[in-house]
């Protein structure tokens, strides 16, 4: 879907996760929406690039809504469907079911921990990705403080994806 910004927006280059601010009147292509942000390709910039959802405006999309805890969830589960709505924004599967998370703990007192990967060591989009993952399990309740690791032990490999999400990749 092709869009003009309507004002100067902050952008995370993709893979090197720079941020740039793009000035309005660009012209962008949207070729991801998932999880609360937008993937758009800048011809002009010749490359891809994340905007966050809370500039979705600057694009002419709606703000995306807040995910909400359904009553009744163990909170480990609840920590869960947060990691699900986190995406790459390269690849159109979430970071669960594309096995990035090797571990998630929820402490008695409600801290969590997550350690997860990179599907490349490289890759300057993990801080982000870890820190939009850390940001949407804070909003839990019961959830006292999150931390999210990027861990390379063991390396990734394409065997860690789910079956759903290899369907989703066309890999089934």
């Amino acid at each position: 879907m092709n869009a003009t910004t309507t004002r100067d927006v902050e952008v995370s280059r993709i893979p090197s996760g720079e941020k740039i601010t793009i000035p309005r009147e660009t012209q962008v292509v949207i070729t991801q929406a998932l999880g609360g942000s937008f993937t758009v390709l800048i011809p002009s910039q010749a490359g891809l690039f994340r905007i966050e959802g809370h500039d979705a405006d600057a694009i002419g999309q709606e703000t995306p809504a807040r995910m909400e805890t359904a009553t009744g969830n163990d909170l480990g589960e609840a920590v869960w469907d947060q990691l699900k709505s986190c995406y790459d924004p390269e690849i159109p599967v979430n970071i669960v079911d594309l096995g990035l998370i090797y571990a998630m703990e929820v402490g008695a007192d409600g801290k969590v921990t997550v350690q997860m990967t990179l599907t490349a060591p490289g890759c300057g989009m993990g801080p982000i990705i870890a820190t939009e993952a850390r940001d949407k399990i804070l909003t839990l309740e019961g959830v006292t403080e999150a931390a999210v690791d990027l861990v390379w032990d063991p390396p990734w490999s394409p065997d860690r994806i789910s079956e759903a999400g290899k369907e989703k990749l066309g890999m089934v």
